[in-house]
């Protein structure tokens, strides 16, 4: 009979933690959290110093009952959830709900599944830290004060089912204001100039780029300016003033945390953080390797820290050695934080064995498993391996008082670079012509002057937005994946080519928060509570003093907002459409898709027609309205009432004013009309007045 029993989170590492510990131990899986706070009501007594009551989680029961008749066998219970502040959280709730108090009972972790790690974590048992579990109370009880306190407002002032998040709504409100900065931004023009130079004996022509004059670099900001600059340039001699080689080293990347896996699993393999998150965990559970049984591939998914143990560097430099060669081996970049703390001291996400090449694994994993697997061994083994080395060549090229430069490099020894190369490091060897110095002979052949104009930003992609969150201090390594899928399936953003934008749903709620519950979508307040968390959690501030500063404000914010929305009266707006069935005027309705035409007669007439908001303005191509729409997935955008005969769209607002140049039509961007013929590149401001009735 067992003398011990395990209990961990999930099923998947029951057979493979049973496996390594053999016949005295029983282990069993308490499938995630037992307990937590009633869905029916916020469940936080805020009269009695902010006591949570905590109830069994619905069809937890028969788990629960199976645990305690294991419980009233075993001499010892080791509780061996995940090594984060939740697994912590989670061993506390199975202690009192199993009442484990009068036995004896140890917490035991371990970073990765495997024998070694699993046996030398039964050695190193310990007592329920209480300062993580705290601190995972009291982020479980922000979020459900935020949410249950806030959640009713919408769903009176929009529509059931949308919801409010202590951090869904800064990442909202993140997403809301780059496309707000994206709206309003004015294309600069600019242009560039290249000089093509022949050398005596050589095929190849020499293009070297405009810096300036010899004293400061210089930019060129219309096709005036870069004509004058020819012009003095015409007849000059061309000499090489100055050649300067040099090395430059690039080192080896950091191994993976959660946000940079996210990141470069999105940019890499077009993985979404949900299902980058999904796999991680099935390779860090266990995956059934021929010949080996279940074995958990990786170390734990859930981490911010950039440390590797000594044994892991060891084992590193030994399989480094004997597969690459001594040259290529190198101690691995140490791990380096800014500004918050690391998650739980965990290392960073790793293979549990180099050994374990993709290549030999392959065929024990799905295809989306290997690619996931591949990048985390790759990104690993390269972490620990020496740096790349390029030998750099610097050229300035000096005539009529100008200067133009070209530089080349050409890499001298690939280091870390035969194994993992990023996506935005991949450039080949731009090589000079043979020899080239200060005695070369130049002969110009051509100028040629490029115009470009100045880019907005780019929209958030889940990377890009995981990497904000992360530079902001928002959310941890556990809340990055959840905290898009929920914006994404409450429809206030949508993803479109791997961009994100905003929905007109997204918007209202967007302005909603910022106007009734600034502090809340506040980026500043919001990482300052999260570096309180981290206090709890370090044993510098208690919990329910957080809770008791945080609800008050809250409370009376929410209370605000609620008598404030009692004095608006929500009447449907009437519009000028005709119902086809009894005449009457068509009212306009909100749905989960947005804005709809209903008869007024309902429900003796039920008839229904697509909304369209005329803007005033004419579409140039047909004459026809212009009205507002939305893509499949909520984007809005402007196009032509008579779509699809008429494919005119455009994703600014048009204005009824023609541009005064071309006589295109001009388009609203913040407080400039800008033409919409971008070789035209004419602005002008928005009148005051229209401005303010635009408002």
């Amino acid at each position: 009979m067992a003398k011990y029993l395990v209990i961990v989170e999930s099923p998947a590492k029951v057979k493979t933690i049973k496996k390594f510990l053999g016949a005295n131990y029983e282990v069993m899986a308490s499938n995630g959290h037992v307990r937590d706070l009633p869905k029916s009501q916020m469940g936080i007594d805020t009269e009695n110093d902010y006591e949570p009551k905590y109830i069994t989680i619905r069809g937890k029961g028969d788990i629960l009952a199976a645990l305690r008749k294991e419980v009233k066998k075993a001499e010892k219970i080791y509780l061996a959830t995940d090594p984060d502040r939740e697994g912590e959280a989670i061993s506390w709730h199975l202690l009192k709900a199993l009442k484990l108090e009068d036995k004896k009972v140890y917490r035991i972790t371990f970073n990765e599944i495997t024998k070694n790690a699993v046996k030398d974590s039964l050695k190193n048992a310990r007592e329920i830290d209480m300062n993580l579990v705290d601190s995972q109370q009291a982020r479980r009880m922000l979020d459900r004060m935020v949410g249950y306190r806030i959640s009713p407002l919408l769903w009176a002032k929009v529509k059931r089912g949308l919801s409010a998040g202590r951090v869904q709504s800064v990442a909202l409100r993140i997403i809301c204001d780059r496309e707000e900065e994206i709206n309003n931004f004015i294309p600069e023009e600019y242009w560039t100039l290249d000089g093509v130079f022949s050398i005596p004996g050589e095929k190849k022509p020499l293009v070297a780029k405009y810096y300036g004059t010899k004293g400061e670099k210089a930019s060129i900001s219309s096709r005036e300016e870069l004509e004058r600059i020819i012009s003095q340039l015409e007849g000059a001699e061309f000499v090489v003033s100055e050649v300067k080689k040099g090395e430059r080293v690039k080192k080896a990347p950091l191994p993976f945390t959660t946000s940079t896996l996210q990141q470069e699993a999105s940019k890499v393999l077009n993985f979404s953080t949900q299902k980058t998150m999904r796999l991680a965990q099935q390779l860090y559970e266990g995956i059934d390797i021929k010949g080996n049984g279940t074995v958990g591939v990786i170390t734990y998914l859930r981490t911010d820290s950039t440390r590797v143990s000594a044994e892991a560097q060891a084992m590193a430099e030994k399989f480094i050695a004997k597969n690459y060669g001594d040259e290529y081996a190198a101690v691995p970049a140490e791990g380096k934080k800014g500004g918050q703390k690391i998650q739980d001291a965990h290392e960073a996400i790793r293979p549990t064995s180099l050994d374990a090449t993709p290549a030999q694994l392959k065929d024990s994993l799905s295809r989306d498993q290997f690619r996931l697997y591949q990048l985390i061994w790759k990104r690993f083994t390269a972490s620990c391996m020496a740096a790349a080395r390029y030998e750099t060549t610097s050229v300035k090229i000096d005539g009529g008082g100008h200067r133009f430069t070209v530089s080349a490099s050409r890499m001298i020894f690939d280091g870390f670079m035969s194994v993992y190369t990023q996506e935005e490091e991949k450039e080949e060897n731009n090589t000079l012509v043979k020899e080239i110095d200060t005695s070369t002979k130049l002969q110009r052949e051509s100028f040629e002057g490029k115009q470009h104009f100045t880019q907005p930003l780019p929209h958030y992609t889940e990377a890009s937005l995981v990497h904000a969150l992360e530079e902001l201090g928002i959310g941890r390594p556990s809340t990055y994946a959840p905290t898009i899928t929920t914006i994404l399936a409450r429809r206030y953003i949508v993803k479109e080519n791997r961009s994100l934008y905003v929905t007109e749903l997204g918007e209202v709620v967007n302005s909603m928060m910022k106007d009734a519950f600034p502090s809340i979508v506040d980026v500043n307040f919001t990482a300052n509570m999260e570096a309180l968390l981290d206090g709890i959690e370090e044993g510098e501030v208690k919990w329910k003093t957080v809770i008791a500063n945080f609800y008050p404000d809250l409370d009376e914010a929410v209370q605000r907002a609620e008598k404030e929305l009692e004095e608006v009266e929500i009447a449907d707006e009437v519009s000028d459409e005709t119902c086809d069935i009894c005449g009457r005027n068509m009212i306009i309705k909100y749905g989960p898709h947005g804005r709809f035409l209903a008869c007024p007669g309902f429900p003796e007439c039920r008839n229904t027609k697509p909304y369209f908001e005329k803007i005033g303005v004419s579409c140039p191509k047909c004459g026809k309205d212009i009205v507002l729409k939305k893509t499949k997935k909520g984007r809005k955008y402007y196009g032509c009432i008579d779509n699809p005969d008429c494919d005119f769209m455009v994703w600014q607002r048009p204005s009824d004013v023609k541009c005064q140049k071309c006589g295109a039509l001009m388009l609203y961007k913040g407080n400039k009309v800008v033409c919409s013929n971008e070789s035209c590149g004419h602005v002008e401001n928005v009148p005051k007045k229209e401005e303010e009735a635009r408002k």
